[in-house]
């Protein structure tokens, strides 16, 4: 009823396919792996849900996957609205999110590296072979195999012990069936409260955020506009809180100019506090009006590219941070002393007279 999905990408061609795609149970920790020429789209990727799993299991209650496109597409959330599954989409920056999915990952990479060491691209021919070896092994979460969990019993590896493991009647195998269910049950509540005690140790608890409270953004995942990765803040804001999706994710107020989803785990996130030691920040200034349109201060320009015929600047506002700066094009600087400058600053970025870059 809850599985997981994610895609391995960049194998080598191996029968006209070079992806997989992961579909995992979070009970069981059963398997599926289904080759794919190229990542599919969210109709094809409904569609293999639906010959791959559906028809053999049942419609899931909750999907968990990543934020690919695939996955955000209103085509996505039609399609699990109307056989009433809901989505679970990981947080900005937190695979963790689907950690179960990344797991098999890492499992499935591992076992073909070892089976397909000596002709890479024959790793479809094995596909089979590691998930039947993956669904046959035993589970530390649960303490049985992903077989034993989805199907009761433990098929056999050859036809030979077919006799010793054969189910003798339909009630012994329902019976078999509701044993192993609350065996695995009960391991998974184990195994879930030893990995909280061990994940615990070492584990502080976020604050409780609130809608309209300022916060710190960590910029290790964020790509900046600097000179020097190593000299950059390690966290940009402060950004206002707009929701609080559940106890980890929370959806901040970004500005336009920065290109991720704004929604992130807690753990990338510390709350703005005051100090008397620490001035409380300042608003960004307003814009001026100049000849009838806004205008901003700029303190320096960073960089120049080519862009058509004309060229773009990378734009250093004042009182604003570096997760604002932006391109803008030679019609929008009103000072040529800024273009000077930034040419003293960087002869290497301008073309030569006569010349082309």
């Amino acid at each position: 009823s809850h599985i997981a999905l994610d895609f391995v990408t960049g194998l080598p061609l191996s029968r006209g396919n070079t992806t997989i795609l992961t579909i995992v149970d979070r009970f069981s920790k059963a398997v599926h792996y289904v080759a794919l020429p190229k990542l599919p789209s969210a109709t094809d990727t409904a569609n293999l849900l639906v010959h791959h799993v559906f028809r053999l299991h049942r419609l899931p209650a909750d999907i968990v996957s990543d934020r690919g496109p695939q996955f955000t597409s209103q085509v996505w959330k039609a399609f699990c609205r109307s056989i009433g599954a809901t989505v679970s989409l990981s947080s900005g920056f937190h695979p963790q999110t689907n950690g179960q999915a990344e797991r098999a990952n890492q499992d499935l990479e591992t076992a073909l590296r070892c089976v397909t060491e000596a002709n890479p691209s024959s790793w479809s021919d094995y596909l089979d072979w590691v998930e039947y070896a993956h669904n046959s092994l035993t589970c530390s979460a649960t303490g049985l195999s992903p077989f034993e969990c989805s199907l009761g019993f433990q098929p056999p590896l050859f036809p030979a012990q077919e006799e010793e493991v054969s189910v003798p009647s339909v009630q012994l195998h329902i019976r078999r069936c509701r044993r192993v269910w609350r065996l695995a049950h009960r391991a998974l509540l184990r195994a879930r409260e030893r990995s909280c005690r061990v994940a615990d140790a070492r584990r502080s608890s976020a604050p409780c955020y609130s809608p309209g409270q300022k916060v710190w953004l960590s910029s290790k995942n964020i790509q900046l506009r600097t000179d020097s990765r190593k000299l950059s803040p390690r966290y940009l804001g402060p950004f206002e809180v707009l929701a609080v999706i559940n106890p980890s994710a929370v959806k901040l107020r970004l500005p336009a100019s920065m290109k991720v989803h704004p929604v992130f785990h807690v753990s990338h996130l510390k709350p703005v506090c005051s100090s008397a030691l620490v001035p409380p920040s300042k608003p960004p200034p307003p814009a001026r009006l100049v000849g009838g349109r806004p205008a901003y201060s700029v303190r320096r320009l960073l960089d120049v590219r080519r862009r058509g015929r004309g060229f773009q600047y990378l734009v250093d506002w004042v009182g604003y941070g570096r997760e604002e700066r932006a391109w803008v094009p030679r019609s929008f600087i009103l000072d040529d002393s800024l273009i000077r400058d930034l040419r003293r600053r960087r002869p290497d970025r301008f073309p030569s007279p006569g010349g082309s870059r």
